[in-house]
């Protein structure tokens, strides 16, 4: 089982040698401005040799509104001065009106938006390794005129990637194992989802995630367990008929397509928990390396019951490494100097990994 530390990404980056012009870069957006993004952010970058390697793409008077706050609140925190930070500074339109710190509004979400398409541009063209995304806010996101879903959308579209998942990891402080959890499908509402699921769709999550643990995690022969979708994966058809009608004759298909594959499924989903939540804390050994969940919350509530300070969002489909902090804007508690910074450093740490494992191969390493 993968036992993946999320470790100083300076370090990491360190682990292999790259020729200058290949020099590992991150970008991290600020997220709606607004929100908690800017001082996570700060948090997450004060160590100065880690903040070296990566640049924020945002507002540096944001930044530095939120640094002078937070050193007069709170003047033992630890949190990097803008001044010594690479910063990518967005202009904006000004017809938006005024940013408000804890009050999202079109304004935050346009001004998002465009750090989001700054960082795309940069990222694609070369200029950085991987984005770690600030959290945004989706209702100021219309509220700009931004009909997304969200950032993963988003990012695909632009990337031009048809083939993407939402991707959350998670290693355990207690027993080092990573959790790896897998959506079918992302930001729908429920009802929508037995008809967005079908064999076709399955295939294409369940191939992403092969490729992801192989490539991103090492895992040549990886284990995966798969949820039913139905209260005791229907229980032979009381419960419901999709496991019965398609899914276990689907999951035989896959077994011989993947026959180095370990898969098990399709597991009531009320007990595929039961041992992940046992191995975060090291009771038992952990069956299976990834599992793959036929909704968000069927799949992210047990996730952030277990690592919600810790847990990383990353896109898997894209030409870039994307990552994210598992938690949203936070506006409510946005100038009280109290955000958790350890999910927006996790996502900085994976992406430095991600982003050398990538590169390694690339050039022919091992690592």
């Amino acid at each position: 089982m993968l036992k993946f530390q999320f470790g100083n990404f300076f370090s990491i980056l360190e682990k292999i040698d790259l020729h200058p012009d290949r020099e590992l870069k991150l970008a991290v957006t600020l997220g709606d401005p607004a929100g908690i993004g800017p001082e996570v952010i700060l948090k997450a970058l004060a160590d100065p040799v880690e903040a070296l390697r990566v640049t924020t793409i945002g507002s540096r008077a944001i930044l530095q509104q939120t640094y002078d706050k937070l050193r007069s609140s709170h003047p033992a925190a630890e949190a990097a001065n803008p001044e010594s930070l690479n910063i990518i500074d967005v202009e904006l339109d000004g017809k938006w009106g005024e940013i408000v710190q804890g009050v999202g509004n079109a304004a935050s979400g346009a001004a998002s938006f465009a750090y989001m398409e700054r960082a795309i541009a940069c990222t694609l063209g070369g200029e950085f390794s991987a984005i770690i995304t600030g959290p945004i806010s989706k209702t100021c996101w219309q509220a700009a005129g931004y009909n997304y879903p969200g950032q993963t959308e988003l990012l695909a579209e632009k990337a031009r990637s048809q083939r993407f998942g939402m991707l959350f990891a998670a290693t355990s402080p207690h027993s080092g194992w990573t959790l790896i959890t897998l959506l079918a499908t992302t930001h729908i509402a429920l009802r929508q989802v037995p008809d967005a699921l079908s064999p076709e769709l399955l295939s294409e999550k369940l191939e992403l995630l092969i490729e992801c643990l192989r490539e991103d995690f090492g895992l040549e022969r990886p284990k995966i367990a798969i949820s039913g979708l139905n209260p005791h994966s229907g229980e032979n058809g009381k419960l419901g008929n999709e496991e019965q009608d398609w899914m276990i004759p689907w999951l035989e298909t896959q077994r011989d397509r993947f026959p180095e594959v370990l898969l098990d499924g399709p597991v009531p989903p009320d007990t595929l928990w039961v041992k992940p939540g046992k191995a975060w804390y090291g009771l038992v050994e952990p069956a299976h390396d990834a599992y793959l969940a036929m909704y968000h919350d069927q799949g992210l509530i047990p996730v952030k019951l277990m690592a919600f300070d810790r847990a990383v969002n990353t896109t898997i489909g894209l030409p870039f490494v994307r990552t994210s902090p598992d938690h949203g804007t936070a506006f409510d508690i946005v100038g009280r100097g109290i955000a958790d910074a350890s999910s927006m450093k996790a996502a900085l740490q994976l992406a430095g990994e991600l982003a050398s494992r990538r590169a390694a191969v690339k050039i022919g390493r091992s690592f």
